[in-house]
């Protein structure tokens, strides 16, 4: 074993798995408060929920056996026989490369949460993410990382660009179709619980990428290092653009934006950071964060699709042009384990086609799957809330619990009218001793 690299992806495992709560803050400041507690509750549940899965069925689906090149085995159920202390290529135990692989299936569907905020069932949320995970998430794993369909085409993903991003945005989008919007939609703009909470999770989102950029090296070696700059240049990128889009079509710098264009460009290096150079990832931070801010502010309320926190416009839209992006800026002077370089380096447009190839497929697996889990979900757990309790609440409505206490008015009512009357008391006491004296 290597000490080494295996104390550095402990480090990044712990990192990623930092991410979901990180992003349970980044959503709940973003939602009403009267959703708080849904918002933060559906995506940190994910941490347990993901863990058991992943080790009852997942690793054994992702890395176990090959079935068509599309998905694994059950060979390893709940890792009975997995050679967990058996060393991979770069001399770390398998079984920290499994709790690794693990940290991604937790955050990963905690990432659509996002666009159903506010009107998506719990039950059907939980119901939806296990399906979703076996049938979607899984065979996603294996295709691009294990040697599946994908790999074998030529395609690289470093970190879960389809993976992760795109298999995660399009599965937003499919689920914010089949809700519909909220009942306000469009009538008033939303108000946010936090602002301050928004920035707070993307600071600890910025921070876990780390782990999960650099950790995907798998080793503490120089495309490790490349990774964490590449994503460090990409991000800084993207916050820039989007505050100064801010500045030209509002007049004014606001601190959401500047959080949204700095999830936008990790998001999009995610896909490419092992595989080009600063340049490189300075033009895809750019371009993910121009295309993402074109879809939000200019496609999407022609859509009509109520996607709450634009889980689709960031990573969705940021994924799918950093995994094409890759297919132009890769280079094997960055990472030599590449078998082709991209177009802009003298690849030719075989590696660009490969990566438009996986992102269509990715966008056209995730799509019909998930309308089949929705199809089938729906005949046994609502999937929508009354609209009743969503002018209620979520958080009241399917948990009984509310972010903070506020005194009811009627409650604050009652007490002015106790105090009107105790005043009143006061000053005829007052005047009547007033006549006396005179």
């Amino acid at each position: 074993m290597n000490a080494a690299n295996s104390t550095f992806l402990v480090l990044s495992s712990i990192l990623v798995l930092f991410m979901t709560p990180g992003l349970a803050f980044f959503y709940g400041g973003l939602v009403s408060k009267r959703n708080v507690v849904n918002t933060m509750l559906s995506v940190f549940m994910i941490c347990g929920l993901a863990i058991l899965l992943w080790i009852a069925v997942g690793y054994s689906l992702s890395f176990s056996g090959n079935l068509g090149g599309v998905v694994g085995d059950l060979h390893v159920l709940w890792l009975h026989g997995a050679r967990l202390t058996a060393l991979t290529a770069t001399k770390i135990p398998n079984g920290l490369y499994m709790i690794f692989q693990m940290m991604f299936a937790i955050i990963t569907p905690a990432l659509f949460v996002g666009a159903v905020v506010g009107r998506i069932r719990f039950n059907f949320l939980l119901g939806f993410i296990v399906f979703w995970s076996v049938l979607i998430y899984y065979p996603m794993v294996h295709m691009v990382w294990d040697n599946g369909l994908l790999a074998q085409l030529g395609v690289i993903d470093f970190a879960g660009g389809t993976v992760v991003h795109i298999n995660a945005g399009i599965t937003a989008l499919v689920l914010s179709a089949f809700l519909g919007p909220r009942y306000n939609y469009g009538k008033r703009e939303m108000q946010h619980y936090n602002i301050l909470w928004v920035l707070l999770g993307t600071a600890i989102l910025w921070i876990g990428w780390y782990g999960f950029n650099a950790g995907s090296a798998l080793a503490m070696n120089n495309i490790a290092i490349q990774a964490f700059l590449t994503t460090t240049v990409a991000t800084a990128t993207s916050m820039m653009t989007w505050m100064i889009l801010d500045m030209v079509t509002k007049g004014k710098p606001t601190l959401v934006g500047v959080c949204t264009g700095t999830l936008c460009g990790l998001v999009g290096i995610t896909p490419a950071c092992g595989y080009v150079t600063v340049s490189g990832a300075f033009f895809i931070g750019l371009i993910a964060t121009l295309t993402s801010y074109a879809f939000i502010t200019l496609l999407k309320p022609r859509l009509g699709i109520d996607d709450a926190l634009d889980a689709f416009g960031c990573h969705g839209v940021s994924g799918i042009v950093g995994s094409v992006l890759t297919g132009l800026f890769a280079t094997k002077t960055v990472n030599s384990t590449i078998t082709l370089n991209g177009l802009f380096y003298g690849g030719g447009f075989k590696l660009f086609g490969l990566q438009l190839l996986a992102t269509g497929f990715t966008i056209v697996f995730t799509t019909l799957m998930c309308i089949v889990i929705i199809m089938i979900l729906k005949r046994f757990v609502k999937m929508r809330v009354d609209v009743a309790e969503e002018k209620l609440g979520l958080d009241q409505g399917e948990h009984g619990e509310v972010a903070d206490y506020t005194v009811p008015m009627s409650s604050q009512l009652s007490e002015i009218e106790r105090h009107s009357d105790e005043f009143k008391g006061q000053l005829s006491r007052l005047l009547d001793g007033h006549q006396r004296f005179r």
